[in-house]
């Protein structure tokens, strides 16, 4: 650690008059590090210092009940101790990492010079330090700090024209792709969640209104609120161009004003964590024309799409269906999920390539192989782009190249291509590649196979590729040999058999003789030659020009070697920057195949089929299933009930609403889900599980299955309900596809019933799309006789000796009954309140007005057995017969006698 002092520590036993004197002035050291300081009093200051990062004041506080290090003092300021902790440079990115979940933001300050050039202003000046960096969720590029099989999105957004327009501008630091969209301001947050969100930008100014309030709140990633100058389309403007080095921003597209002002926020605070360096994306481009399916938060959330509901990725329909075998190929599997198609010839492209995959299992297999040994090409080329970059990277990128360009050969080998695979495989074939090739080439001669992390570390460049580099090695690791030659010829040279050539740390290089020799080499001829230095009780010592020179050249050998390593990996760094284009087209196409040959890899596992794509608004599957929890199955040895779903927006060869009831835990809820994600996982491209499957395009879908309270906001869970149902009535299309479960239930039956009477009917006559109503209100069921395009359906079951078995099959018409006692009675309620249930139940059943006096009904007298009959709803004489049989006598009082006299006597009347 370099000798700076934060501040004067006191001496030991010295009064300090603090009345009688002003505080001492800041010393130069810390007055250096305030001044860095304020300009992030946000963020920790990682303040180096030699081999450490040091931490001082609040934020060593912080970062040590963060970190669980070890918080001490050093010095004072303004009289007080102050507070530091420390993490070492060599480890930083550990820390770095927990600090960032926390929600940390972390400012590194690095070193700008060595102590001996700090030296050379001056014996007391210190090293001059600066801001490199400052490191936020949305900007991580390190490899140990992000998932390696996860997009990372650095979002903003904004308003204009009154809030008649919104914007989003989206950008991915580690891998330079950079997007921009305008959109409807409803939609802002469904466009929003499309994305993997790592931070989210918007302007303090905006903070009011409920569009971009409400596009926070639901954001799973921290928002980071920003001055309301940076989001202004001037700003985006001139950022585009400084940017990118162009004189208007037409080339890089026609953007509106609300669009640039979101450009703005982004890149304002890229520059801004880049510490003012250039901003390394990739021009930005534009979405698809036809946009993609729309997915609003709760329904992303409701169908667990790319998070389970307890947040982890196990359990999602990611998790399920990934079986990609490259970094970028896992992200654009997700990214194709998050934002399905609506594009039918897109959708076609992606099914063809999937489906020739899926025809030939010998390429399929020979593909993903070479496929493995691709690594992470789009993450290594932004490193390098970035300045964070190492000879692991640019390894990375020849590597990925090499086995990209493999996989192309054997597509190539397998004659006609669809139109997908034939693109990839020509930008992977590096000999239509003049750029790439040579590159490729180079860096697999200039770089060992297995190179260190950091450029700095030395030790990386092969042999043989730098000649000069080649000469300093070799001086350094032959000095041994190289000295003891000198030594012998020395030796020979004076007669002296004695002589030695040995090192010291005070004098290098020296010839060491026995004092006896000295007069010897002291006297001419041999003088000019050896200069004495030392005299010892029984050694001389001498140096010679010749070996001065050599032990000069010795030292500098590492430092030359390394600074030789660090200038050939710079320009080999320079090429892979001027080849930036076309090793990005080259990491899409890597991850594009990977996709294609995923989905053809998992739809063999799945027994999935390829759907058919069609505009008009139909659903017709046959066998169809959900592909999480068939998969939860097979882990458990069973099997999945499949099932088939017919429905038609234009009513005409089957409904457009399905009215779906039956018991509870029957398997209503997967049936709807299965279908949602049906219409999802075929507009993403993929294959679908099911015997057949015919989907029409859907330009949303909705999922209102299962709710929370959301106490944050002060909303119960009958009212998120209410607020998603009305989204749903709001803003469904007869394109769109719906599925809602159990609307209603939240409040007094009545209220319930009403709502979802009205909901049926509004998204029957109104909305006019494809949907799936589960329900237990059997009164609903007659609204299929009423309702032209609407049908009933069921979830089978059968009672088996006093059990409920669920079969999961799903039937035309109307379940009989809820068997809600039962279920309660399968989910463990204690005996005693199942059989108090059934005997309300049976008393509502026979007289529903009773349900005004239930508080008044009479305790089920003691001794009455617990357990329901076995025959209850064989008829009253069977339960007559099981209730006399579970009397005991004895345990009855008189009282309890007589009204259990009475009570039989009911039952009796009633049979």
């Amino acid at each position: 650690m370099l000798c700076e002092s934060p501040g004067k520590p006191v001496a030991s036993g010295a009064m300090a008059d603090t009345a009688a004197s002003p505080p001492a002035a800041p010393t130069p050291f810390m007055a250096q590090y305030l001044s860095i300081k304020a300009r992030q009093p946000d963020a920790l200051l990682f303040f180096r210092m030699g081999d450490f990062y040091e931490l001082f004041f609040d934020d060593a506080v912080e970062a040590a009940r963060i970190l669980d290090i070890t918080l001490t003092s050093r010095g004072e300021h303004e009289g007080k101790p102050i507070p530091m902790a420390g993490v070492p440079y060599h480890a930083a990115e550990g820390y770095l990492a927990r600090l960032i979940k926390s929600g940390a933001r972390v400012a590194v300050c690095e070193q700008t010079e060595s102590p001996a050039e700090a030296k050379k202003r001056g014996s007391k000046a210190i090293v001059n330090r600066d801001i490199v960096r400052i490191v936020t969720p949305g900007t991580l590029t390190e490899e140990a700090l992000l998932p390696a099989r996860q997009g990372q999105a650095l979002a903003a957004i904004a308003l204009g024209a009154g809030g008649a327009e919104a914007a989003i501008a989206v950008c991915d630091v580690s891998t330079g792709r950079f997007d921009a969209a305008a959109v409807e301001p409803e939609s802002l947050a469904d466009a929003l969640m499309a994305w993997p969100l790592s931070e989210l930008l918007a302007a303090d100014a905006d903070s009011g209104k409920p569009i971009i309030a409400n596009a926070c709140n639901l954001s799973p990633a921290p928002v980071t609120w920003r001055p309301a100058r940076a989001a202004t389309h001037k700003t985006g403007e001139a950022l585009l161009k400084e940017a990118y080095g162009v004189a208007a921003i037409d080339a890089l597209g026609d953007f509106g004003r609300t669009e640039l002002a979101a450009i703005g926020l982004l890149l304002d605070y890229v520059k801004l964590t880049q510490a003012g360096a250039e901003i390394r994306l990739d021009p930005p481009r534009r979405p698809d024309r036809t946009g993609h399916l729309s997915i609003d938060p709760a329904t992303r959330t409701s169908l667990e799409i790319d998070r389970a509901m307890n947040g982890s990725r196990e359990g999602s329909l990611l998790a399920t269906v990934d079986r990609t075998v490259t970094a970028p190929g896992a992200r654009l599997l997700a990214a194709r999920l998050a934002r399905p198609s609506l594009d039918e010839a897109e959708i076609e492209a992606r099914l063809d390539a999937a489906a020739w995959f899926a025809s030939d299992s010998s390429a399929l297999e020979d593909v993903r192989a070479c496929l493995k040994k691709a690594p992470d090409i789009e993450r290594a080329r932004a490193r390098l782009a970035l300045g964070r970059g190492g000879p692991r990277d640019l390894r990375a990128i020849a590597d990925a190249l090499d086995a990209a360009n493999a996989a192309s050969l054997i597509l190539t080998r397998a004659g006609t291509l669809p139109a997908r695979l034939g693109e990839a495989a020509a930008q992977l074939d590096l000999s239509r590649q003049a750029g790439l090739a040579p590159l490729a080439a180079d860096i697999v001669r200039a770089i060992e196979d297995s190179p260190p992390m950091l450029a700095r570390d030395g030790g990386f460049v092969a042999p043989g590729w730098d000649a000069a580099l080649d000469d300093v090695r070799a001086l350094r690791d032959d000095s041994r040999k190289i000295i003891a030659e000198m030594q012998a010829r020395y030796a020979a040279e004076t007669g002296i058999s004695a002589l030695k050539v040995k090192f010291n740390n005070v004098l290098g290089y020296f010839v060491d003789v026995p004092a006896k020799h000295g007069d010897t080499l002291m006297g001419p001829p041999w003088s000019e030659t050896f200069i004495h230095r030392q005299t010892l009780a029984g050694n001389i010592r001498f140096s010679t020009r010749e070996l001065a020179d050599l032990a000069g050249r010795i030292s500098r050998a590492e430092e030359e070697s390394k600074a030789r390593e660090i200038a050939i990996f710079e320009d080999l760094a320079a090429c892979v920057a001027a080849a930036g284009p076309a090793l990005s087209a080259s990491a899409e196409a890597i991850a594009s195949l990977d996709v294609a040959a995923a989905t053809a890899f998992w739809a063999g596992e799945a027994d999935a089929v390829r759907p058919r794509i069609e505009a008009a608004p139909v659903f017709e599957a046959e066998g169809l299933r959900h592909p999480v929890v068939e998969a939860a199955l097979k882990k458990e040895g069973q099997g999945f009930t499949a099932n088939a779903l017919t429905l038609d927006a234009a009513g005409e060869g089957a409904p457009r609403l399905l009215l779906v009831t039956g018991p509870n835990m029957a398997g209503k809820s997967t049936y709807l889900r299965q279908a949602a994600l049906a219409v999802i996982l075929a507009q993403a491209g993929l294959f679908v599980p099911a015997r057949t499957i015919r989907i029409g395009l859907a330009d949303r879908v909705f999922s209102r299955v299962g709710a929370s309270d959301d106490l944050s906001r002060g909303r119960s869970t009958f009212m998120v309900e209410m607020v998603e149902t009305a989204a749903i009535l709001t803003q469904a299309t007869s394109r769109s596809f719906v599925i809602l479960d159990e609307v209603g239930r939240g409040t007094s039956t009545w209220d319930g019933l009403a709502i979802a009477w009205a909901a049926v009917e509004h998204l029957h006559g109104t909305n006019g799309c494809r949907a799936l109503f589960a329900t237990h209100y059997h009164e609903l069921t007659q609204l299929a006789d009423d309702l032209a395009g609407a049908a009933n359906a069921s979830l089978r079951a059968r009672e088996w000796k006093n059990d409920l078995v669920f079969l999961h099959e799903v039937q035309p018409g109307p379940a009989d009954k809820s068997y809600g006692v039962q279920v309660a009675k399968l989910a463990g309620l204690p005996k005693k309140a199942v059989a108090r249930a059934a005997q309300i139940l049976k008393r509502l059943e026979t007289d529903p007005s009773s349900a005004e006096t239930l508080p008044l009904f009479a305790a089920a007298p003691p001794g009455v057995a617990e357990d329901p009959p076995e025959d209850e709803m064989a008829g009253p004489g069977a339960e007559l017969a099981a209730r006399i049989e579970g009397i005991d006598p004895d345990a009855l009082t008189p009282r309890e006698a007589l009204d259990l006299v009475y009570r039989l006597k009911d039952m009796l009347r009633g049979s």
